[in-house]
């Protein structure tokens, strides 16, 4: 709610009113009325002890938390942290007061890192770090004067849309407590929920005299949910059960409720135009388009080619309503603000810029009617993924066609590629800088830290700037612990991180020691891995887990590939250099020289002795010891269809017979950590269903995702094949590995018979493999097994100590 009055903003200030007067005189009474709504003091305090309880809960008596109005910091959001002044020993040491609870929450957190050395992440990397924190009585104090920290911009946004599908999808409210709980931590007030919205899809089209049958076709699977939600695909992995509906409902109040304990603002979802077919039949003189195909094989009508109900219809205001009263009646009044994204992917029939303004206003009134007082939040996806189209006059006239201060914009990628620079700050039109750092749910070791440290920053404080938050818009979750970490931190930080010293401080707090072998990696880290700039998307290409389908036989030996440069292995040495791509070779992403990071793992192995029992420290190591072997392999593989391209039959078998082992060496590596288990994600999907039929389709819809994601036919692979990839053990060993085994065997073949390579024989042999294993049930451990120090250290002795 906060973000209503921050946007009126737009309206108020002219170039003779200093931005911080008008910020808060102007907007104040809107403010208050909008703070008005959250839960009360005592509630939300409440939630703060919660947070706290299932954290620390031997420190319960050790703090105590208070809700304050904003006039405490100057009308801002806050938390201040103060000793306690004790008279005995029951009294609590450390007070947090806050504005709501997740300032308070954030407070706490804050105090744990900086004063005690504690470090909170989520559990699949590596977990919580406590051992520093002091017993209850022995507390670090602060100095007399005590802290206070205001947010520099009202919002700290979370989510992507098809976070709900990579990383949510099988999640219980265990697990989803635990996330509210993180996002609390890390000072999150304006997350997405979009958990269980197919429920009121079905009471709307139920209005529209649809039944639920006719949605069967309309929902995608449980995994694929995000893609029907957007009108990509329909049908795809379902029919969804009432069992699902119904209990995703559920899980959706738990969700919202909690939210709202804490003092946060729910982004809840609206109409973008995306209907069912049957909608057609009951309203055929309505202005309704079949879209074209979105990635499928060959244009299959059970999935492909969705239904638009175009904006200047007045159904789609009527639908719109719908929704929004819904869900209203089934939450309750839980928020001004609502997502929708009719543009993502899928262009407006016209560039006509006075046509798009019609659209955008139609859009918004959909939404509005339901809820006067709304806000449309949009991602920003579109203006990069689709500029060709989306030009200044198409841009302006979508953010201008609805009232200032009625729209926020997601400035989506601006970790790498910031739009508000060159949309004159999305004219006008409030915007949130926003880190997307992760597509799929990829385990890859990458990050702009620099970027992420000064990006918000640089655009506050721009001539004219109309950024009101920061935000993480992640299509999948728990990787890369620190790069979410320095980027929570930036929705308190009115200054620049030095990142040196910050990491130095991280290094400490993650593991609970400082370890200077492992400091010093992290240092090399920083340097590279946590260091692109080359302004390229880090989707994890990486030849096991994203195996090239593709014609060696038509392709240069060099390897290389277009205009780009890379750091390659070359054959015959372990010397990593520096040189260009110059063929069509597939390519994996490579922005760092090999050796310094080959240099971090071994300063990280010989660290080990100190942390050895430290889960974090056991996730980080397996984590870099398979980001090593994986750039590895990627070399290997070069080798290997060097080595066919030259006829080399006796080389092409050692580096093939190299690829598989590494992959079989790596798998037994991740396998030594609970977090890095195929059978973790499967087992997650069962146990949310109720009879055989759903474990079926469940675990399909969990095997698919991850590998082969969309249709394929006899010949073809999906287009999306591996866009979702995962380094876990179990899936390396019995898909990745079968993969590579069978393509290198007919590699092998075609240079015995002297004929060109086999693509379509070998396409058929893999997708007929990977169907069978897609429906396959067998189990995969849960547990891990093995040494993962002793594992790192014998792989690394391995390929690297000679």
């Amino acid at each position: 709610m906060l973000k209503l009055g921050f946007v009126f903003l737009i309206l108020v200030i002219t170039k003779s009113v200093p931005t911080a007067l008008s910020k808060y005189e102007s907007i104040e009474p809107l403010l208050q009325r909008l703070d008005s709504k959250r839960a009360p003091p005592s509630v939300q305090e409440a939630a703060a002890v919660g947070v706290l309880k299932r954290l620390l809960p031997t420190h319960l008596s050790a703090f105590q938390f208070k809700i304050v109005s904003k006039d405490v910091c100057g009308g801002d959001s806050c938390f201040l942290i103060n000793n306690h002044n004790r008279s005995s020993q029951n009294e609590p040491e450390i007070i947090i007061r806050g504005t709501t609870a997740v300032e308070i929450a954030s407070g706490l957190h804050w105090y744990l890192k900086y004063w005690c050395g504690a470090h909170v992440s989520w559990d699949k990397t590596g977990g919580i770090q406590t051992t520093s924190v002091p017993q209850p009585g022995s507390l670090p104090r602060l100095e007399d004067k005590g802290l206070k920290i205001k947010r520099p911009v009202p919002w700290n946004y979370y989510q992507n849309v098809v976070t709900s599908s990579y990383s949510y999808v099988w999640w219980d409210w265990e697990r989803w407590e635990k996330e509210v709980d993180w996002m609390a931590l890390q000072g999150v007030n304006l997350p997405l929920a979009f958990t269980g919205q197919e429920v009121i899809w079905q009471k709307v089209f139920k209005d529209f005299n649809i039944s639920s049958e006719e949605l069967n076709n309309f929902f995608g699977g449980p995994a694929f949910l995000a893609w029907a939600r957007m009108g990509n695909l329909h049908g795809w992995g379902g029919p969804l059960s009432q069992n699902w509906l119904d209990q995703q409902l559920v899980l959706q109040k738990q969700i919202i409720s909690r939210m709202l304990e804490l003092g946060m603002t729910p982004v809840l979802p609206s109409f973008s135009g995306n209907v069912p077919a049957a909608l057609t039949k009951i309203f055929p003189s309505a202005k309704i388009t079949r879209l074209g195909d979105w990635n499928t094989v060959d244009g299959d009508p059970r999935w492909c080619c969705t239904y638009l109900l175009d904006p200047s219809d007045p159904l789609f205001v009527e639908i719109g309503e719908a929704f929004i009263r819904k869900q209203i009646k089934e939450y309750g009044d839980v928020t001004d603000i609502y997502n929708c994204d009719t543009f993502n992917e899928n262009s407006p029939p016209t560039n006509d810029p006075e046509y798009i303004s019609t659209l955008g206003a139609a859009v918004y009134k959909g939404i509005s009617k339901g809820d006067k007082d709304a806000v449309w939040l949009m991602q920003g996806w579109l203006f990069y993924s689709d500029s060709s189209f989306w030009k200044p006059p198409q841009m302006e006239a979508l953010l201008h066609s609805v009232p200032f201060g009625k729209m926020i914009v997601l400035d989506l990628f601006a970790d790498v590629k910031p739009i508000w620079k060159t949309s004159f700050q999305f004219y006008g039109t409030p915007y949130i800088w926003c880190m997307l750092h992760n597509f799929g749910g990829n385990i890859e070791m990458y990050g702009t830290l620099d970027a992420i440290s000064s990006g918000p920053v640089d655009a506050r404080v721009s001539a004219n700037s109309t950024m009101v938050g920061v935000g993480m818009c992640m299509e999948g979750i728990e990787q890369n612990p620190i790069v979410y970490e320095l980027m929570s931190e930036m929705a308190f930080r009115d200054k620049k991180v030095i990142v040196p010293e910050w990491i130095k401080s991280y290094c400490r707090r993650r593991y609970g020691k400082a370890v200077h072998q492992v400091e010093a990696a992290w240092e090399i880290l920083y340097h590279t891995i946590y260091n692109c700039t080359d302004g390229i998307a880090d989707h994890n290409h990486d030849f096991i887990v994203m195996f090239p389908d593709w014609n060696a036989s038509t392709c240069s030996e060099t390897g290389m590939s277009s205009n780009q440069k890379t750091y390659l292995l070359p054959p015959g040495n372990r010397r990593y250099l520096f040189q260009e791509k110059l063929s069509d070779m597939p390519q994996a992403h490579l922005w760092y020289p090999l050796d310094d990071v080959i240099k971090a793992l071994q300063l990280f192995l010989d660290g080990g002795k100190d942390l050895s029992g430290s889960l974090t420290y056991r996730y980080d190591l397996v984590d870099l010891t398979r980001q090593v072997l994986s750039k590895l392999a990627n070399q290997v593989y070069y080798k290997a269809i060097s080595s066919f391209q030259k006829k080399n039959s006796e080389a092409l078998q050692f580096h093939s017979n190299e690829f598989l082992q590494l992959i079989k060496d790596i798998d037994v590596l991740l396998a030594s950590d609970d977090n890095y288990l195929l059978g973790t994600w499967l087992e997650s999907a069962k146990k949310l269903a109720v009879n055989p039929s759903e474990i079926k389709q469940y675990e399909w819809n969990a095997r698919t995702q991850v590998t082969m994601w969309f249709d394929t036919n006899g010949t073809t692979q999906s287009k999306l094949h591996d866009y979702a990839n995962k380094f876990w053990s179990g899936l390396l060993e019995s898909y990745y590995l079968p993969r590579a085994s069978t393509y290198f065997s007919h590699l092998s073949e075609s240079l015995r018979r002297n004929e060109e390579f086999k693509l379509i024989e070998w396409r058929k042999q893999w997708i007929s493999q990977s169907n069978k294993w897609q429906e396959g049930n067998e189990l995969y451990p849960v547990k891990a097994k093995g040494d993962a120090l002793a594992i790192s250290q014998a792989l690394y002795e391995k390929y690297f100590a000679k």
